[in-house]
């Protein structure tokens, strides 16, 4: 080998710092989320906690596609579910997704195609929630679309079908009883609203002069559903969606189904056509809600494809302890359809670039 004297050294070293000066760029290094956050979620007080004893507030979104694609025969998600497509979501400095789910799917019921249900969408869905998972994102799955008897679960119903909702949320709860990263929201916004705290709670139990005789179908109530989540020896965080889609939570401490573990949450869907859709409304519908139990906004949305409306929601959610998750990361048009991106690279549009924007300032 041949000896180099001092300057030689010296020469090289200039020359390769020269190199990588001209040549290339630093790489930022992304620091590996912080996994122990999201799990062992529970409710204290009125806050969300982790296994730390941290309060978690839930900013996040919605990824709409689970609920309809397979009933359709058309797959399972809408869009990607790939790492890649994950890793666009927690750039938005996120810490949950919500994910709608469908019971004739789940269960494999009522025509549901093969390919696209029973093991194979359930395989789909818990490798999905390891996915946010590792990426530091709190899973929320939500019972989205049902019906009753032979009926497929085509769409939205007023409440959870007595027939076949309570099977599913047994195997569901039986599924992810295991990982305190996973939160069950029972009904995606219920609306038997001529019966009130009773049919939401209660179902169609003859025991309290027949509720729910609006729907036209034997209904869950609330309290038939915690009970087979725990049941099932699910200690989960349940969150619960107020009645009037979702959108009045006044009466839920009212009626509150009983919980053996205290692990209830609540849920509001606001939209700028929706019922409650200011500050005042919000002191006086949801702030009481929210100095008793964690509430979060589990839907956010405006239809004019802008963010102004989100913008004082958020404002105030902030100010309040509520969390809240925009609907939805999907690529429509973001009129008709909220939707936040324009492509699943996470391209916001107008209104997700209100989202986005106030999250990474938060």
């Amino acid at each position: 080998m041949k000896n180099w004297s001092i300057s030689h050294y010296l020469f090289a070293v200039a020359l390769i710092a020269s190199i990588f000066s001209a040549g290339f760029t630093a790489q930022p290094v992304h620091a590996a989320p912080h996994l122990s956050t999201i799990y062992g979620l529970h409710v204290s007080g009125n806050q969300l906690q982790n296994g730390n004893g941290e309060n978690v507030r839930l900013l996040g979104v919605n990824r709409s596609g689970t609920e309809y694609k397979c009933i359709n025969n058309a797959g399972i998600f809408d869009g990607p579910s790939d790492a890649a497509s994950v890793d666009a979501m927690a750039s938005w400095h996120i810490n949950a997704v919500r994910v709608p789910l469908n019971e004739d799917c789940w269960l494999w019921i009522n025509g549901a195609q093969n390919a696209y249900t029973g093991n194979a969408y359930v395989q789909a869905i818990k490798d999905y929630v390891n996915l946010l998972n590792s990426r530091g994102l709190i899973a929320i799955l939500d019972l989205h679309w049902n019906a009753p008897g032979t009926t497929p679960a085509t769409g939205q119903q007023p409440m959870p079908d007595a027939d076949h909702a309570s099977d599913f949320w047994w195997s569901v709860a039986s599924t992810f009883k295991d990982n305190s990263a996973v939160i069950f929201n029972l009904y995606n916004e219920p609306h038997a609203d001529s019966d009130g705290g009773n049919c939401w709670r209660y179902g169609s139990s003859a025991a309290y002069a027949a509720p729910c005789s609006s729907v036209g179908f034997a209904v869950a109530g609330m309290e038939t559903l915690v009970g087979k989540v725990r049941g099932a020896g699910a200690n989960n965080v349940i969150m619960l969606d107020g009645w009037g889609y979702a959108n009045y939570i006044g009466g839920v401490l009212s009626s509150l189904p009983y919980d053996p573990q205290n692990n209830l949450m609540i849920s509001a869907h606001i939209y700028d056509n929706s019922g409650c859709t200011t500050t005042s409304c919000f002191d006086q519908q949801v702030a009481p809600v929210a100095q008793q139990l964690p509430v979060i906004f589990g839907e956010i949305g405006e239809s004019d494809c802008q963010h102004g409306f989100i913008d004082s929601v958020m404002n105030w959610a902030d100010q309040n302890n509520v969390g809240y998750l925009g609907w939805a990361w999907d690529t429509y048009d973001c009129g008709s359809f909220p939707s936040l991106i324009s492509d699943y690279n996470g391209t916001p549009t107008q209104f997700g670039q209100g989202l986005r924007d106030h999250l990474a300032s938060i």
